[in-house]
Formats: C-alpha cells, structure tokens, sequence
C-alpha cells in the first residue's frame, strides 16, 4: 500500500481577507482529498520522491466567490504542482 503524506507548513495568501482564512483552509482541505481520491492520482504523485516544497505559482481565484471556493482553487494549483 503507498501512503501519501502532506503537510503545509505555510501558505501564503496575498490579498484574502483574514475572516475567509478557515474557510479557505477547508476549501484547499475538501478539494485536495477529492483530487487524490481520483484513480491514478496517488501513482502519478508517487513516482516524484520526497519534496520539500511545492510551488503553485499564480493560483486565479474566482472573483466575488466565497473562501472555500478560493480554497478549492488553491488545491488545485498545489494539485498541479505536485504533480511530475
């Protein structure tokens, strides 16, 4: 069995209010576990080894959504970057 482990020491949020953080920290949460659950996803992320920091890049967040939607866009962009 292959055992995925991430942790998120820091992100950093330019530009969001203080107040969405927990919801945005339960929007990258919920959107990563859904990507990872996908079938395939766990092996392509695998054959990377160990790294000690992921770089999203630019992440283009919905304009006027709430913080779990910015959420479930950051997941994505950390989605991408894990990615080899």
């Amino acid at each position: 069995m292959t055992r995925l482990v991430l942790h998120i020491d820091r992100l950093v949020l330019t530009g969001i209010d203080r107040h969405d953080a927990d919801a945005v920290a339960a929007g990258v949460q919920a959107e990563l576990q859904r990507l990872l659950a996908q079938p395939g996803a766990l092996g392509a992320l695998t054959g990377g080894g160990d790294r000690p920091r992921i770089r999203a890049g630019s992440v283009p967040v919905p304009h006027g959504g709430n913080g779990h939607a910015m959420g479930q866009a950051i997941a994505g962009g950390i989605a991408r970057g894990v990615k080899p």
